[in-house]
């Protein structure tokens, strides 16, 4: 790094990806940093400069000792350790240390103690609420929120009725209980162990999942006008159910509030539909299969004069970005789920639901924003066009 680089890093100030130290002489707050640094997107650590942007400076001796300091916390008490760089610079007659801690790799980090830190504005933050730090591990696919046991759920929650028929039409024979008892072939599946369901096997083939999860359902209204503010409403429902019968109740909430455009067509012919009906199931499809699980919120469909709606719980996870997604990469989020729904759903599995969405809906609008935490699709009505 030049010399004239370095003042414009620290003219601009501290930032999620940038912060000032005079100097490092504690290694558990500098475990700390580095540790949040590498849960989030990295960044770099100016060491001989004060908040003010100022550069003070450091010795010889002082980078000989800080170098120590940081080979040792970055090492001993960062877990998993962690490799940052340094580059000494001058600042005419001074020295300045940038220290640089990339993205990690395997997170999520923590420092000797067990606590994870991730970068909040320029400070840092201690990760403290169970959903969060075990969204971090479903980050680094250590655990998957589908897979996690449901207390109180067990194989008496499912509905025998919906699982023979999936099991007849996947396997193609009876489902005999008498072969291998319903408790031993649902672990057999991954679905339940012990007794318990996991997620994946309450919301797949549970006769009431919101019974145990009461959050997993979707808030659909179709407003009058374009403001979500608004007090007056066309229709309103509740849809709840196994996730195969959320996809159903949903399309036909949604089918049921649109127009159909006469166009061209005769009089006793029906009309097409204002938005196409292929690239809503896709659509929804998705809304509901890669969500994050580990919040405990519900999906919400919101139809408006001009646009509809599709709101998941959860923005996109680890590095993936709009741009991916419209050119086909996936992050399998609920592995468990999504095997399953290429059986029980209008699903592939294979990446390229929304790219045949936008194929039919060239204006659509994908939106992630990881500060609300949530994922919304725009689908533009009939003659509008969205902006994203």
């Amino acid at each position: 790094m030049e010399a004239i680089e370095l003042i414009r890093l620290t003219e601009r100030g501290e930032d999620s990806r940038l912060q000032f130290k005079q100097d490092v002489t504690n290694a558990e707050s500098l475990a700390g940093e580095l540790a949040a640094f590498s849960n989030s997107k990295g960044g770099r650590i100016i060491i001989g400069v004060n908040d003010q942007g100022e550069v003070t400076g450091l010795s010889a001796g002082d980078v000989r000792r800080i170098n120590q300091l940081l080979a040792n916390t970055a090492t001993n008490l960062v877990r998993p350790s962690i490799n940052p760089e340094t580059e000494n610079v001058s600042a005419g007659e001074r020295l300045v240390m940038v220290v640089t801690v990339p993205e990690g790799i395997s997170k999520p980090y923590a420092d000797n103690g067990g606590v994870f830190w991730v970068k909040c504005g320029s400070d840092k933050r201690r990760v403290t609420s169970r959903e969060e730090i075990q969204r971090m591990f479903q980050g680094a696919d250590i655990v998957h929120a589908d897979a996690v046991p449901v207390g109180g759920a067990t194989v008496a929650d499912v509905d025998l009725g919906h699982f023979r028929t999936f099991f007849e039409k996947q396997y193609g024979e009876p489902l005999n209980e008498g072969a291998l008892p319903l408790p031993q072939l649902l672990e057999n599946l991954g679905l339940a162990k012990d007794g318990t369901l996991n997620l994946a096997g309450l919301l797949l083939f549970g006769s009431n999942p919101q019974r145990y999860r009461p959050a997993f359902l979707v808030k659909a209204v179709s407003f009058v006008g374009n403001d979500p503010a608004g007090e007056k409403f066309r229709d309103s429902e509740d849809l709840g159910g196994c996730l195969k019968d959320i996809h159903t109740r949903t399309m036909s909430f949604i089918l049921r509030n649109l127009h159909r455009i006469q166009g061209q067509k005769g009089f006793n012919t029906e009309g097409e539909l204002e938005v196409p009906g292929s690239a809503l199931e896709e659509l929804v499809v998705n809304m509901l299969l890669h969500r994050d699980y580990f919040i405990s919120a519900p999906w919400r469909v919101m139809l408006f004069d001009n646009r509809i709606e599709l709101i998941s719980p959860g923005a996109l996870p680890n590095n993936l970005t709009v741009e991916n997604v419209k050119n086909g990469v996936s992050n399998m989020r609920n592995p468990l789920i999504s095997s399953f729904a290429t059986k029980e759903l209008p699903y592939r599995g294979i990446g390229t639901g929304i790219r045949r969405a936008l194929a039919a809906i060239p204006s659509l609008v994908l939106e992630s924003d990881h500060e609300l935490n949530n994922f919304t699709v725009r689908i533009p009505r009939q003659g509008t066009l969205l902006t994203s």
